[in-house]
């Protein structure tokens, strides 16, 4: 297994542009990037050619979806001063990059990824026997890769795409990482880090390699994490020569998993706008409350005075995120005993709802104003993923002889 360099801090993630975000994105992933930007180098993307994979027929309102979705993200926290917002399409060396791991990446391995089919069923009313749906896999590994990106935020469905990401950067660098003088260049590097820490990280490789000695691995690691003599170039070739393997051009990727979303829709199922289920994070205040009001509850309470069972009330669902343990005591009791109607049930969840898409909704209506400043944003965030991006790819091209 090639080892990255565990002190990458880098965070890769994007959205396909589906239009205007729900709280199913602001619970499921959106609160997590906002977190995460404050303790990471995080890079946050607009996935407008994957979009293409599955709406390739009239992309008409990706464009019109791209600046909705930026929007919704500025307006849940991200912010452009502490993450990288930028659409993919702006960056080229995505694209170069998946036709370049294309070349060597079985076909098989694009198969067996379970989504592929699993899409295929759900999406039977499209024709998505095309190569772009097939590499979809593909592309997303060269979305991170192009980064050398420390981790990616997944659920648990997603870690599949991360594990093939991980092969992919693994194959590229058995193949293209033996550069010439490798090992001199690696001795060399060992000797710029001193007599006592050079003389460990021997010990600890040879310790490694000679008796599987994983206890040695960790320990080099940590040497190498803590180095400030050595370039990254250096450190990416010491992991390399750690494991016997050669210099690491893309690092694997770790999956940083999420906690699977649990927000629910207005019927009870996922909140999604293929149900017409959603509450969208611009709402007006009286739309998100009629769509409370009208939610569906414990079919059982017919009448007022009928006995009901919040675990079978949609209702219940958002008190389990949105009240604290007094209000749930509460809705118990008054439910199961007829105390409590499904209006007065209803109440603390529209309150907690509202007071929690005002601020996001307020500053939704200000970026409205200025979509050119949302526009300046998304350019800027394009131009420094693309440097990025073309430091990436002169290495890979330069590995794969390519080089001008």
């Amino acid at each position: 297994m090639a080892l990255s360099d565990p002190s990458n801090r880098r965070i890769v993630s994007g959205m396909r542009p589906t239009g205007r975000l729900h709280l199913g994105h602001y619970r499921g992933v959106l609160k997590n990037w906002v977190d995460l930007q404050h303790s990471k180098e995080c890079f946050f993307f607009v996935a407008d050619w994957h979009a293409l994979t599955t709406h390739y027929e009239d992309p008409s309102s990706i464009g019109e979806n791209v600046l909705d979705m930026v929007i919704d993200w500025l307006a849940a926290g991200i912010s452009p001063g502490a993450a990288r917002l930028f659409v993919q399409s702006h960056v080229p060396e995505h694209a170069e990059l998946h036709l370049l791991l294309s070349m060597i990446t079985p076909l098989g391995w694009l198969e067996r990824v379970p989504t592929y089919k699993d899409q295929q069923e759900k999406l039977r009313e499209r024709d998505l026997a095309t190569y772009g749906f097939l590499g979809y896999p593909l592309l997303q590994s060269a979305d991170v890769l192009v980064y050398k990106a420390g981790g990616v935020p997944v659920g648990e469905d997603q870690v599949a795409h991360i594990e093939i990401t991980r092969e992919i950067a693994r194959r590229f660098n058995h193949l293209y990482g033996r550069e010439p003088g490798f090992e001199e260049k690696a001795e060399q590097a060992i000797a710029k880090m001193g007599k006592k820490d050079a003389k460990l990280y021997r010990r600890h490789r040879k310790a490694y390699l000679e008796k599987g000695d994983q206890d040695a691995l960790a320990v080099a690691k940590a040497l190498l994490e803590g180095q400030q003599n050595i370039s990254v170039g250096d450190k990416e070739r010491l992991f390399g020569y750690l494991e016997g393997s050669g210099k690491i051009i893309l690092p694997e990727p770790q999956a940083i998993l999420t906690e699977a979303a649990k927000m629910p829709g207005l019927d009870g199922q996922k909140m999604s706008k293929s149900y017409g289920n959603t509450i969208e994070l611009r709402d007006h205040p009286d739309t998100i409350e009629k769509k409370l009001r009208t939610m569906p509850t414990d079919p059982a309470r017919v009448r007022r005075n009928d006995p009901g069972d919040p675990e079978k009330c949609p209702v219940w669902q958002f008190h389990l995120i949105y009240s604290d343990q007094t209000t749930r005591n509460w809705v118990q009791q008054g439910c199961r005993s007829a105390e409590i109607g499904c209006v007065e049930c209803k109440q603390p969840v529209i309150d907690a709802v509202q007071a929690e898409l005002k601020p996001i909704r307020e500053r939704a209506t200000e970026y409205e104003k200025d979509r050119g400043a949302v526009e300046e944003i998304i350019d800027e965030g394009s131009e420094a993923a693309r440097d990025i991006a073309r430091d990436t790819m002169e290495e890979v091209r330069r590995a794969m002889g390519l080089a001008d």
